[in-house]
Protein backbone atom coordinates (compact mmCIF):
# COMPACT_ATOMS: atom_id res chain seq x y z
CA UNK A 1 0.00 0.00 0.00
CA UNK A 2 1.80 3.60 -1.08
CA UNK A 3 1.59 6.65 1.51
CA UNK A 4 2.79 10.25 2.06
CA UNK A 5 3.92 11.22 5.53
CA UNK A 6 5.62 14.42 6.01
CA UNK A 7 8.85 13.78 8.15
CA UNK A 8 9.50 17.67 8.68
CA UNK A 9 8.44 20.95 7.27
CA UNK A 10 8.96 24.93 7.64
CA UNK A 11 8.33 27.53 5.31
CA UNK A 12 10.56 27.25 2.53
CA UNK A 13 11.26 23.15 2.50
CA UNK A 14 9.76 19.96 3.12
CA UNK A 15 10.70 16.63 3.62
CA UNK A 16 7.70 13.69 3.05
CA UNK A 17 8.07 9.67 2.90
CA UNK A 18 6.99 7.93 0.13
CA UNK A 19 6.50 4.60 1.05
CA UNK A 20 5.45 1.76 -1.53
CA UNK A 21 5.61 4.01 -4.43
CA UNK A 22 7.09 2.68 -7.51
CA UNK A 23 10.58 4.90 -8.43
CA UNK A 24 9.42 6.18 -11.55
CA UNK A 25 6.57 7.46 -9.97
CA UNK A 26 8.78 9.05 -6.86
CA UNK A 27 11.22 10.49 -9.86
CA UNK A 28 8.26 11.81 -11.64
CA UNK A 29 6.46 13.64 -8.87
CA UNK A 30 10.55 15.02 -7.95
CA UNK A 31 10.49 16.14 -11.31
CA UNK A 32 7.07 17.88 -11.58
CA UNK A 33 7.47 19.23 -7.91
CA UNK A 34 10.86 20.81 -9.51
CA UNK A 35 9.83 22.27 -12.59
CA UNK A 36 5.98 21.21 -13.53
CA UNK A 37 3.56 23.10 -11.15
CA UNK A 38 2.53 26.14 -12.31
CA UNK A 39 4.13 29.94 -10.43
CA UNK A 40 3.73 33.31 -11.82
CA UNK A 41 6.45 35.30 -13.02
CA UNK A 42 7.20 38.28 -15.39
CA UNK A 43 6.24 37.46 -19.41
CA UNK A 44 6.80 40.48 -20.87
CA UNK A 45 8.43 43.94 -19.97
CA UNK A 46 7.83 47.21 -21.40
CA UNK A 47 10.05 49.26 -21.16
CA UNK A 48 8.89 52.93 -20.64
CA UNK A 49 12.09 54.68 -18.99
CA UNK A 50 15.68 53.77 -18.53
CA UNK A 51 18.66 55.67 -18.19
CA UNK A 52 20.81 53.22 -15.98
CA UNK A 53 23.49 51.76 -16.71
CA UNK A 54 21.98 47.91 -17.09
CA UNK A 55 20.69 47.70 -20.91
CA UNK A 56 16.98 47.01 -21.27
CA UNK A 57 17.26 43.39 -22.01
CA UNK A 58 19.69 43.00 -18.56
CA UNK A 59 16.88 45.01 -16.88
CA UNK A 60 13.81 42.52 -18.00
CA UNK A 61 15.80 39.33 -17.46
CA UNK A 62 16.43 40.35 -13.88
CA UNK A 63 12.45 41.07 -13.35
CA UNK A 64 11.63 37.66 -15.04
CA UNK A 65 14.07 35.87 -13.03
CA UNK A 66 11.65 37.48 -9.44
CA UNK A 67 10.16 34.94 -7.82
CA UNK A 68 6.48 35.88 -7.30
CA UNK A 69 4.13 35.06 -5.04
CA UNK A 70 1.39 32.58 -6.28
CA UNK A 71 -2.33 31.49 -5.85
CA UNK A 72 -3.37 28.73 -7.84
CA UNK A 73 -6.87 28.67 -7.06
CA UNK A 74 -7.59 32.53 -8.19
CA UNK A 75 -6.08 32.25 -11.51
CA UNK A 76 -5.95 30.29 -14.86
CA UNK A 77 -2.60 29.10 -16.93
CA UNK A 78 -2.61 31.09 -20.26
CA UNK A 79 -3.69 27.84 -22.44
CA UNK A 80 -6.43 26.94 -20.39
CA UNK A 81 -7.70 30.46 -19.54
CA UNK A 82 -11.49 30.92 -21.36
CA UNK A 83 -10.35 34.06 -22.59
CA UNK A 84 -7.84 32.16 -25.14
CA UNK A 85 -6.06 35.76 -26.01
CA UNK A 86 -2.33 36.43 -26.83
CA UNK A 87 -2.49 39.81 -24.53
CA UNK A 88 -4.70 37.73 -21.76
CA UNK A 89 -7.14 38.55 -18.80
CA UNK A 90 -7.75 39.49 -15.63
CA UNK A 91 -8.18 35.90 -14.74
CA UNK A 92 -4.51 35.16 -16.29
CA UNK A 93 -2.35 37.71 -15.88
CA UNK A 94 -1.57 39.94 -14.00
CA UNK A 95 0.47 43.86 -14.59
CA UNK A 96 3.16 45.07 -12.02
CA UNK A 97 5.14 48.23 -12.46
CA UNK A 98 7.94 50.04 -11.31
CA UNK A 99 8.82 53.45 -11.34
CA UNK A 100 11.88 54.78 -9.22
CA UNK A 101 11.59 58.17 -9.83
CA UNK A 102 14.73 60.08 -10.38
CA UNK A 103 17.48 59.53 -8.18
CA UNK A 104 19.00 62.40 -6.50
CA UNK A 105 21.80 60.00 -4.92
CA UNK A 106 23.49 56.60 -5.78
CA UNK A 107 21.09 54.17 -4.55
CA UNK A 108 19.81 50.31 -5.45
CA UNK A 109 16.73 49.58 -6.53
CA UNK A 110 14.85 46.73 -4.89
CA UNK A 111 12.29 44.41 -5.74
CA UNK A 112 10.07 45.90 -2.95
CA UNK A 113 9.56 49.21 -5.04
CA UNK A 114 7.35 46.72 -7.51
CA UNK A 115 3.44 47.52 -7.21
CA UNK A 116 1.25 45.09 -8.40
CA UNK A 117 -2.51 45.14 -9.60
CA UNK A 118 -3.36 42.13 -7.38
CA UNK A 119 -1.45 41.89 -3.59
CA UNK A 120 -1.76 38.48 -4.09
CA UNK A 121 0.66 38.27 -6.63
CA UNK A 122 4.03 40.34 -5.59
CA UNK A 123 8.05 39.34 -4.91
CA UNK A 124 8.37 36.82 -2.63
CA UNK A 125 11.39 39.15 -1.25
CA UNK A 126 11.56 42.99 -0.56
CA UNK A 127 15.11 43.22 -0.80
CA UNK A 128 16.18 41.82 -4.11
CA UNK A 129 18.44 43.87 -5.61
CA UNK A 130 17.52 44.83 -9.43
CA UNK A 131 19.85 47.89 -10.33
CA UNK A 132 22.05 50.64 -8.87
CA UNK A 133 20.89 54.38 -10.21
CA UNK A 134 23.86 57.49 -10.09
CA UNK A 135 22.03 60.50 -8.98
CA UNK A 136 19.54 62.11 -12.37
CA UNK A 137 19.07 58.39 -13.28
CA UNK A 138 15.58 56.56 -13.55
CA UNK A 139 13.93 53.49 -14.40
CA UNK A 140 10.37 53.03 -15.06
CA UNK A 141 8.57 49.78 -16.25
CA UNK A 142 5.22 48.19 -16.98
CA UNK A 143 5.49 44.18 -16.05
CA UNK A 144 3.15 41.47 -17.17
CA UNK A 145 3.37 37.94 -15.45
CA UNK A 146 1.39 34.78 -15.60
CA UNK A 147 1.51 31.19 -14.96
CA UNK A 148 4.30 29.20 -16.85
CA UNK A 149 6.04 25.87 -15.71
CA UNK A 150 9.70 25.56 -15.11
CA UNK A 151 9.78 23.15 -18.01
CA UNK A 152 9.24 26.31 -20.39
CA UNK A 153 11.57 28.55 -18.92
CA UNK A 154 13.44 27.93 -15.32
CA UNK A 155 11.85 30.93 -14.65
CA UNK A 156 9.23 29.28 -13.60
CA UNK A 157 10.74 26.48 -11.22
CA UNK A 158 8.63 26.16 -8.63
CA UNK A 159 11.35 24.80 -6.63
CA UNK A 160 15.16 25.58 -6.07
CA UNK A 161 15.43 21.73 -5.06
CA UNK A 162 13.53 18.61 -5.51
CA UNK A 163 15.54 15.70 -4.36
CA UNK A 164 15.16 11.77 -3.79
CA UNK A 165 16.87 9.99 -1.35
CA UNK A 166 16.85 6.15 -0.34
CA UNK A 167 16.45 5.26 2.97
CA UNK A 168 17.87 1.50 4.27
CA UNK A 169 14.08 0.19 4.15
CA UNK A 170 12.57 -1.76 0.70
CA UNK A 171 10.46 0.71 -1.34
CA UNK A 172 10.79 3.99 0.90
CA UNK A 173 12.54 7.04 -0.26
CA UNK A 174 12.49 10.83 1.33
CA UNK A 175 11.48 13.49 -1.36
CA UNK A 176 12.56 17.34 0.30
CA UNK A 177 11.45 20.11 -1.57
CA UNK A 178 12.67 23.19 -0.80
CA UNK A 179 10.57 26.26 -2.66
CA UNK A 180 11.56 29.20 -4.23
CA UNK A 181 8.79 31.05 -2.46
CA UNK A 182 6.32 31.45 -5.00
CA UNK A 183 4.01 28.88 -3.18
CA UNK A 184 4.79 26.91 0.03
CA UNK A 185 6.62 23.45 -0.35
CA UNK A 186 3.12 21.98 0.83
CA UNK A 187 1.41 23.46 -2.12
CA UNK A 188 4.43 22.35 -4.19
CA UNK A 189 4.02 18.50 -3.35
CA UNK A 190 0.42 18.69 -3.19
CA UNK A 191 0.12 20.43 -6.52
CA UNK A 192 2.47 17.62 -7.80
CA UNK A 193 0.96 15.00 -6.64
CA UNK A 194 -2.29 16.09 -8.04
CA UNK A 195 -0.10 16.72 -11.44
CA UNK A 196 1.04 13.23 -11.34
CA UNK A 197 -2.33 11.80 -10.70
CA UNK A 198 -3.94 13.90 -13.96
CA UNK A 199 -1.14 12.93 -16.08
CA UNK A 200 -1.25 9.33 -15.76
CA UNK A 201 -4.96 9.39 -16.16
CA UNK A 202 -4.86 10.95 -19.67
CA UNK A 203 -2.44 8.51 -20.37
CA UNK A 204 -4.56 5.33 -19.15
CA UNK A 205 -7.52 7.52 -21.75
CA UNK A 206 -4.94 7.37 -24.19
CA UNK A 207 -4.14 3.83 -23.72
CA UNK A 208 -7.90 2.90 -24.01
CA UNK A 209 -8.52 4.75 -27.39
CA UNK A 210 -5.72 2.42 -28.53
Amino acid sequence: MSSLEVISKDSQKMSVRLKGVPLQYANALRRICLNGVPVFAVDTVDVIENTSVLPDEGLAHRLGLIPLRTDLSRFNEPSKCDCQSESGCSNCRVMLVLDSGESDVTRTVFSEEISSEDDTVKPTSAKIALVELAPGQRVKVECYAKLGRGTTHAKWNSSNVAMLTETDKKDERILTVESTGALTPEQVVLAGVDEVGGRLGEFRDMIDQI
